[in-house]
């Protein structure tokens, strides 16, 4: 048994699985916004490129009872892929307009959506509003895992049923926060149930874990490793990360510029981008507070810090990644005091990720559950009678996360 202040050095170009084909690079969106304009913005940063993909939270226009996304034309005008979302936690009603604002997005754009179609989300951090700690720290309502299974089973028919079953090999999964994936009450029936597991990991917000712009790669690391324990042959995709740009201190957590440039580097550069599927969180998200935009406007192609990704990284620790050798030197005493220190070299492997997953592990890091903070975003949604559907928002109560 490991205890619970690990350390731990990298000297790796990347701890994820590698891939062979397309790898998904893109951010996160809301609704009711300028999506032509923002995927523009997204495909021509400065000092990046092949950011070309958007993760979604709903089916549904802002402001309507269950018309498509605005975000679909745009995503084929501007050749952008799509990690959909449908929104789970006002019931089944609320939950059937999403599928009816899918069923006839299908029908249609037709093959040019399908194309575009990187998978399907059913739910974003449900059973987080739903666990203790999410209701302690008053979220929006949250959901189950019978009711998730349930809206899976329902998405997977329209898919298959629809326009002759045209999209009937999508991957359908969930994305909820990396403590949900490990320790959630039956937790192991929704996993047997996706194709995917979506991950999201703040370091920001585990205030209790020594978050120090220095450890927020190893706090990551450790959520990783935390769902790829329960995760099986399932694939993992990093659906939300990042670090704040601008807002109050958390914990030991800085929001600046400097502090997310770093975090970028260290876990966007060197362990995701090209190498695992992932959404970052955000492209912009002005005025909200805490600020994890990496803009300040979704017109603005030039980000507040570098986000070039050069040959070689350069780790707090003063090691340097570059190549394609992982080696890994871990430094772990446990609980009679036993220091041992152990390293190990690989080789970065290819295989389809999507489709056969290479389970390619983090050094074995566990985080210690009586020390670890539950974090999690909270979409909100207004339930009333009325007919118009309230676009959930992604940041509401991100500021509440931690007891």
């Amino acid at each position: 048994m490991f205890s619970s202040n690990l350390v731990v050095s990298f000297v790796s170009l990347s701890l994820l699985p590698s891939t062979l084909g397309a790898v998904y690079k893109g951010f996160n969106y809301g609704a009711g916004i300028d999506f032509d304009t923002s995927f523009r913005t997204a495909q021509s940063l400065a000092g990046t490129a092949g950011f070309n993909s958007a993760r979604l939270y709903t089916m549904i226009e802002n402001g309507t009872v269950n018309s498509p996304t605005s975000a679909i034309p745009a995503a084929i005008a501007t050749n952008t892929s799509l990690l959909l979302g449908l929104y789970c936690s006002a019931g089944q009603a609320a939950f059937s307009n999403e599928t009816i604002a899918l069923t006839a997005a299908i029908v249609a754009y037709g093959q040019q959506f399908i194309d575009l179609i990187a998978g399907i989300s059913v739910g974003s951090e449900d059973l987080y509003r739903s666990s203790p700690v999410g209701i302690q720290n008053k979220s929006p309502p949250g959901d189950t895992v019978v009711n998730l299974t349930s809206y899976i089973k329902q998405t997977r028919n329209v898919l298959q049923t629809t326009s002759n079953g045209i999209a009937a090999s999508i991957p359908v999964g969930h994305v909820d926060t990396w403590q949900i994936w490990q320790s959630y009450p039956n937790i192991s029936a929704l996993i047997s149930s996706v194709d995917f597991i979506g991950l999201d990991a703040y370091p920001y917000w585990q205030k209790n874990d020594t978050n120090t712009p220095d450890n927020g790669r190893t706090l990551f690391d450790q959520a990783y490793k935390a769902t790829l324990a329960v995760a099986g042959s399932v694939p993992i995709w990093i659906t939300e990360t990042g670090w704040p740009t601008s807002g109050d201190a958390f914990g030991d957590a800085v929001p600046s510029p400097t502090n997310a440039q770093r975090y970028w580097s260290e876990v966007g550069c060197a362990e995701l981008f090209g190498k695992v599927n992932t959404w970052w969180y955000t492209l912009s998200d002005t005025p909200q507070i805490p600020g994890f935009g990496i803009t300040d406007s979704i017109s603005n192609t030039t980000a507040m810090f570098d986000l070039s990704c050069s040959a070689n990284h350069t780790l707090s620790n003063g090691s340097v990644e570059s190549g394609s050798m992982t080696t890994t030197t871990m430094t772990t005493s446990n609980m009679d005091g036993a220091v041992t220190t152990s390293s190990a070299t690989t080789t970065t492997r290819s295989s389809r990720f999507t489709d056969v997953p290479d389970l390619e592990t983090f050094p074995s890091i566990v985080p210690d559950p009586s020390t670890s903070s539950v974090q999690g975003e909270a979409d909100s949604t207004t339930s009333t009678t009325t007919t118009v559907y309230v676009t959930p928002s992604p940041l509401a109560g991100r500021n509440i996360r931690v007891a």
